[in-house]
């Protein structure tokens, strides 16, 4: 037990910053009250903001490190907005800072996006005819094909304009991430309904072939795990069946781009982006961050929520432990979790966002105050 791990720290933007220095102290508390546990933050400046000052989204060495050396990556909202008020891009007009958060998923093939969608006691829903215990599923979303490959242009011509967008879906990639889903399932209690331990391949099959494709792949690995029901829904459908029967999904896999549309109403469900963390999963490789962006309207006055930002620590925490067989980080991971939801239920010390419904009276906290609590939970 005498490994060390190195953890490249990487801010971004925005909030994204000031999420991030409080995941920090709350990662850095946790190994301190574990002990025996030698963990190596390694922080690096990336984003928009960076490649104002220096024309590249992140310096050589913190590219080297977060791509060679780190053990896990923790990642903040990247985004920035320039001198005239517009969103800083590269001169592709990609996002300034797109190969920090699109080119890791790529290098590092991080093909599954992971973000559990739980609601937690305290946390107010808009769906107000539900509560803790109805809404606890994981959405998984291929990460690495789609739309969002690299195959896409815009042509101007004198009597017309057009753009397109390639979508890629392959039977490896989709038969990877169906895998990840399943196995996933296998480690889980069920749907909150009825126990059944599930997968929900959402898809738009009945028009696309690339769906048609994932769906036939899916169907292929589930054939393997006879302890799990296989179940489908159309995408434009499943927004609906999710609104008004959440309880019934337990794992949720996706394409990548609806299944990037689909996570966001899943955190919505959950209690907005302030609450939802998210892993991006390879097999050597993993990069975590808070789902919410780099909010550049309310950088700098507090309200940034950071639980969805330490969630996303303890996921990382528990992906680390369950690789490196090292019960120790599990550890962590528990500490930190239990210490949020204990937070989140007395309910006196949340940001603006949280201050819905039965807690609408509450005076709001700030990103910094909401940490310290967590912390001082931590400790007792």
């Amino acid at each position: 037990m005498d490994r060390s791990y190195q953890i490249a720290v990487l801010p971004g933007d925005g909030i994204g910053r000031e999420v991030i220095s409080e995941v920090r102290r709350v990662v850095v508390e946790a190994v301190s009250i574990v002990g025996n546990l030698d963990i190596y933050l390694h922080e690096f400046e990336c984003g928009g903001e960076y490649y104002l000052r220096t024309g590249r989204e992140w310096s050589e060495e913190a590219e080297l490190f977060t791509k060679t050396k780190a053990d896990a990556i923790l990642l903040g909202g990247i985004g920035a907005k320039g001198p005239e008020g517009g969103t800083v891009r590269r001169p592709d007009g990609n996002l300034a800072g797109y190969s920090v958060v699109i080119g890791l998923r790529q290098e590092l093939d991080l093909y599954a996006n992971v973000r559990p969608v739980k609601l937690l006691e305290g946390v107010p829903t808009p769906l107000g005819f539900k509560k803790p215990g109805d809404i606890d599923m994981v959405i998984v979303r291929e990460n690495t094909e789609g739309l969002y490959i690299p195959a896409r242009g815009r042509i101007s011509e004198p009597d017309r304009e057009f753009a397109f967008d390639l979508r890629m879906i392959t039977a490896k990639g989709s038969e990877r991430i169906a895998r990840h889903a399943f196995e996933l399932a296998m480690q889980r209690n069920g749907a909150p309904s009825d126990g059944t331990r599930r997968v929900t391949c959402v898809d738009k099959s009945n028009l696309l072939a690339g769906c048609q494709l994932f769906r036939e792949s899916f169907d292929k690995v589930g054939q393997n795990y006879h302890e799990v029901e296989r179940d489908y829904a159309y995408v434009d459908a499943w927004t609906v069946l999710a609104i008004r029967k959440p309880e019934y999904y337990d794992v949720v896999v996706a394409p990548n781009a609806f299944g990037d549309i689909i996570s966001d109403l899943g955190a919505a469900i959950q209690g907005g982006l302030g609450v939802a963390p998210s892993g991006n999963i390879g097999k050597k490789h993993a990069v975590f961050e808070p789902v919410h962006g780099s909010a550049p309207d309310i950088a700098g006055t507090g309200q940034a929520n950071p639980i969805a930002g330490v969630l996303s620590a303890v996921m990382m925490f528990e992906w680390l432990s369950k690789k490196h067989d090292d019960p120790r980080l599990e550890r962590c991971a528990g500490l930190i979790r239990e210490a949020v939801e204990e937070v989140l239920r007395k309910g006196a010390v949340r940001t603006p966002d949280l201050c819905l419904g039965d807690w609408a009276l509450v005076e709001p906290s700030t990103t910094q105050q909401v940490t310290s609590e967590v912390i001082r939970v931590m400790k007792r």
